[in-house]
C-alpha cells in the first residue's frame, strides 16, 4: 500500500514568518541599546584621563617652578608659557587652558604665590560624565586631590 503526501501539512515550508523576523528585530535593538549605553559610559570614563593628565602635569611643573623661582605661577598664561621664556611649559593645554581634545577647561582659581589649586572643569559632551562628581577635578600643592580618591574618579 502506497500513501502519497498531499496537503498543507507535509509541504516544506520556506523563509520566516513576520513573528519570528520581528523578534529577531526586537533582541538585536534591545541589545544595540545595551551596548550604546555602556560605549557612551566607557568613553566619559577614558576622557577623564585628559583632565587627570593636564593637572598631573601642572603639579609636576609647578614644584619645578617653585624650586627655580621661589613662587608657584599663578595665571594660566605662565602655565602655557614655554620654560625658555619663564614659564610651565606645559604644551599640551591651549592659552585658554583647553585640554587637546577640549574636553576639560583648566584654571588656577586660588593660586598666590605660596598656594595653588589646578582645577579641571568638564566641557563639552564631558559635563554628562556621570557621577556628577567626576565633572570637576582639581590638586593643590600639597598633592590633595579633589574628588577624593575613593571616589574613583581619579581612577
Amino acid at each position: 500500500m502506497m500513501y502519497t503526501r498531499t496537503g498543507m501539512n507535509h509541504r516544506k515550508s520556506r523563509g520566516f514568518s513576520l513573528i519570528e523576523l520581528m523578534i529577531v528585530v526586537a533582541v538585536v535593538s534591545i541589545l544595540a541599546t545595551l551596548a550604546t549605553a555602556n560605549y557612551r559610559s566607557y568613553m566619559l570614563r577614558t576622557n577623564r584621563n585628559e583632565g587627570r593628565i593636564a593637572l598631573m602635569q601642572i603639579q609636576a611643573a609647578q614644584e619645578k617652578y617653585f624650586l627655580q623661582n621661589n613662587t608657584y605661577a599663578t595665571t594660566m598664561a605662565l602655565v602655557v608659557a614655554p620654560t625658555t621664556s619663564g614659564g610651565l611649559g606645559v604644551t599640551s593645554l591651549t592659552a585658554a587652558g583647553l585640554t587637546p581634545n577640549g574636553y576639560y577647561t583648566i584654571s588656577l582659581p586660588a593660586a598666590t604665590a605660596n598656594t595653588y589649586t589646578a582645577q579641571a572643569v568638564a566641557t563639552g559632551s564631558q559635563a554628562n560624565d556621570k557621577p556628577v562628581l567626576c565633572r570637576t577635578f582639581s590638586i593643590n600643592e600639597q598633592g590633595v586631590r579633589s574628588p577624593a580618591d575613593s571616589s574613583g574618579c581619579w581612577k
